[in-house]
């Protein structure tokens, strides 16, 4: 360690003496690094040590004992291209901004990582000063092991070489922890005294005694869909959400879910046999990042059995619009993707073969449906068109429709057809358009049938149709002289409608574009029956004793749910999108926060605000209660914790201070039993101790190993670092939750998971019951009060699964 580094900087000087390395020099854009074993290495720093010191890569360096002679071997693949290459050299375009994608990606690493190791050396330095030694930044950045200086400073235990391999777990029993690495960097979580003796690594953990089995699916998805809302013969509407086809009996007040998907579904449409079912999907990605393709899925509505998959690899992006033929036995099945071209295709579904696909339109379709007397007859609509299609001998032809005297809509928005064969349209001008059976001009027009769009239409079994009003919210019926019957109007808080479906004798079920299902008559109006979000959701807390848990997100939307209706006992709007949220111990309050760093307290049994207070301006990832109550911890993304003194039952907050330490966003938070200090997780994978009563740090890691934690929420930890799979980048796991019992832990990943581990959770590579039904990301788990559910939120899905232990 005693000669210069010519141009290397000293911290990266450090680490290459860490690693054994005799000398480095920078030549020609690159760093030539001597190994003690003799010879020379080239290539970038991050390619010898990976982004934060893992090993270097045989691929990623070209070895010789030349440095001259390294140069005409091949390039390594992080090695700087020249400045000088052209556009037509031999790095194409692509590969090059492909290349400097990675390096960015790398060096995004690298600064993260520098970033954690200052904040570590400047705690290192406070804790020298604090103890009365000296010490200098280079024996810091080389990172002395504990012995040398002694048992006084255990916030330096456990330091070692940074030299294995990403998310590769190590224990050293000497020191008492259990080191991981997620992105480059190390993560030292410590053994409690009780189990150092006793752990191994080698261990195998045990499945969870339970498994989870979807009990309900609060939401549904109205904001962008439509026509996915019908009534079947068993007296269950069918809609979706998320990944989740549902089937909800509201006479018997229970759900049965199709979970054959594995992302986002996007449409639906029923079988004339009405038992038949097919939904459509978006594209995914695998739990290794490989595209999953959009797909069309056929199945039983009885026994929610799959009966074909259509599509594998035909469909781009999503498939958006579905609907089976009525006139030949329901043999056919139309589908349109999102692709550019918006391709219209038509399927044999019952052998899983394409008989036709055409180009339908470089504008947004929004429905697409075979003629119900036609069996050759299609027709679309979307932006700017109504377009009818002729299938013959494989091949689909189009006429458009002709608008003539009437002024041509900006979006044909549904479709539906009467009892002789017209087709009857509704559109952004809020005109309802009538095309003669078989023809492709307007036979009849009803103006201004609504104020603004027209989103849904429905034939009612005895001719007449009812049509339900975007701007205006208004549900109306008309007679088959389309004159005007009777209308109600949908209360605001529910939000304009989107489809209509009809339901017993006069009932109407209808969904809105603010993700209701409301149920009711044009007689005596429209109560809610399905409530939901409306933008991504982050926000969960159950209620300490009672069978409630609160929900809110980006809305600006706060529900309190109850677990015997599966309905908010009330609904609050607020100012600012919310981001987190928790119960006082009491329950008589909860606490939320949100984006803009504002965070309010509200009363559970009315809704009223008890306190609003603003830290920062960033948003607060975590609001949490001390177990005793008498403290609320307040985690922000401007990487402090605020700490506030609680009295009067959750009613008087008075701020005792703010934690200073990390070097990233605050992610999790997680109380001592006897609130005695709290650990916070950090986007930089941090694991920081703290005095709520002091607001100070505390280094001394034998003080807080063996306390007994109130919850399990932080991601990181001796007790669930087992969640983390193979090759997880440090942000694949979102949230983490541990039930009342201690025995189990449940986790929210980045593809559309949920897993249930057994407790703890401290081997590597834990094994899990997964459970599927949210799309991409879900955001945040936590078990009911007594254990008997558990609950996730889906991020962009905006939906909240509810799941009973069996």
């Amino acid at each position: 360690m005693g000669w210069i580094w010519p141009g290397i900087a000293p911290i990266e000087g450090a680490r290459l003496a860490r690693e054994g390395t005799i000398g480095a020099f920078r030549s020609q854009g690159r760093v030539w690094i001597h190994g003690a074993a003799g010879g020379y290495s080239w290539g970038s720093l991050s390619s010898h040590f990976g982004p934060g010191g893992g090993d270097l890569k045989e691929e990623e360096m070209n070895s010789s004992s030349d440095p001259q002679q390294g140069l005409s071997s091949s390039v390594p693949l992080l090695a700087p291209p020249d400045d000088n290459l052209s556009g037509t050299s031999g790095m194409e375009v692509d590969d090059r901004i492909s290349y400097l994608e990675q390096r960015l990606q790398l060096q995004e690493d690298e600064i993260q990582v520098l970033k954690a190791a200052l904040a570590d050396v400047l705690r290192r330095l406070s804790a020298c000063e604090e103890n009365g030694l000296t010490a200098t930044l280079p024996s810091l950045l080389c990172l002395p092991t504990p012995a040398a200086l002694g048992p006084a400073h255990p916030v330096l235990e456990g330091a070692v070489a940074l030299s294995l391999p990403p998310n590769k777990p190590c224990p050293s029993a000497e020191d008492g922890y259990v080191k991981m690495f997620l992105r480059g960097r190390p993560i030292l979580m410590y053994i409690p005294d009780a189990l150092v003796t006793t752990y191994n690594l080698d261990t195998k953990l045990e499945l969870p005694p339970k498994k989870l089995k979807l009990d309900w699916v609060y939401g549904y998805r109205g904001r962008d869909c439509r026509a996915n809302l019908f009534l079947l013969p068993t007296g269950e509407i069918v809609y979706f959400v998320a990944a989740v086809a549902v089937l909800y009996s509201v006479e018997e007040q229970r759900q049965r879910h199709y979970l054959g998907h594995n992302d986002d579904i996007k449409c639906l449409a029923l079988h004339p046999d009405m038992v038949t079912i097919a939904t459509g999907q978006v594209a995914g990605a695998s739990k290794d990042g490989k595209p999953l393709p959009p797909h069309v899925r056929v199945w039983d509505s009885v026994s929610l059995n799959t009966l074909h998959v259509l599509g594998l690899g035909a469909f781009d992006r999503a498939v958006s619009c579905v609907g089976f033929s009525k006139s030949n036995g329901g043999g056919m099945l139309c589908a349109v993707d999102e692709s550019n071209e918006h391709v219209l295709s038509v399927w044999d579904w019952q052998k899983e073969q394409k008989i036709a696909d055409v180009k339908c339109s470089n504008e947004s379709v929004l429905a697409a449906t075979f003629h119900p007397m036609e069996p050759t007859l299609l027709i679309t609509c979307g932006k700017s068109h109504i377009y009818f299609w002729s299938l013959d001998r494989g091949s689909l032809s189009k006429r458009q429709g002709i608008f003539e005297k009437h002024e041509k809509p900006k979006y044909v928005l549904c479709v539906a057809f009467t009892e002789n064969g017209d087709v009857v349209t509704g559109d952004s001008g809020g005109n309802l358009y009538i095309w003669g059976k078989g023809g492709n001009r307007i036979s009849q027009a009803v103006l201004g049938a609504h104020e603004g769009g027209i989103f849904g239409l429905c034939v009612l079994r005895n001719g007449t149709i009812v049509s339900g009003g975007g701007k205006d919210r208004r549900v109306v019926l008309w007679g088959r002289d389309y004159q005007k019957l009777q209308e109600n109007e949908v209360s605001e808080s529910f939000g304009p409608v989107r489809t209509i479906a009809e339901g017993k004798d006069d009932t109407l079920f209808v969904g809105t574009t603010r993700n209701s299902v409301l149920q009711g008559s044009l007689a005596t109006g429209f109560s809610s029956l399905v409530q939901g979000h409306m933008e991504e959701l982050w926000g969960l807390a159950t209620h300490p004793s009672l069978d409630q848990f609160l929900t809110c997100g980006q809305d600006r939307q706060v529900h309190l749910w109850s677990m015997a209706t599966r309905r908010p006992l009330w609904s609050k709007a607020i100012e600012d999108a919310a981001r987190s949220a928790g119960f006082h111990p009491s329950g008589s309050v909860l606490a939320v926060g949100t984006v803009t760093g504002r965070w309010l307290v509200l009363d559970t049994e009315t809704r009223d605000l008890v306190t609003i207070h603003t830290d920062g301006s960033e948003p607060i990832s975590v609001v949490s209660f001390s177990p005793d109550g008498s403290y609320l911890a307040v985690g922000s993304h401007d990487n402090f914790i605020y700490v506030y003194g609680v009295s009067e039952g959750g009613r008087k907050y008075s701020r005792v201070g703010k934690c200073s330490g990390h070097s990233s966003f605050i992610t999790h938070l997680d109380w001592a039993a006897d609130s005695s200090c709290f650990v916070t997780n950090s986007g930089d994978y941090e694991i920081l101790y703290w005095d709520p009563t002091t607001c100070r740090q505390i280094p001394n890691t034998g003080a807080v190993r063996n306390l007994e934690w109130a919850t399990a929420s932080c991601v990181l930890g001796f007790g669930v670092f087992g969640i983390w799979p193979e090759g997880a980048d440090g942000t694949d796991i979102n949230a983490v939750c541990r039930s009342h019992d201690g025995k189990l832990l449940a986790s929210a990943d980045d593809f559309g998971k949920v897993h249930l581990f057994s407790y703890p959770c401290c081997q590597p590579r834990a094994p899990s019951h997964a459970a599927g039904g949210h799309s991409s990301h879900v955001t945040n788990v936590a078990f009911l009060h007594d254990d008997s559910q558990l609950l996730s939120t889906g991020g962009t899905d905006t939906s909240v699964l509810q799941w009973r232990l069996v």
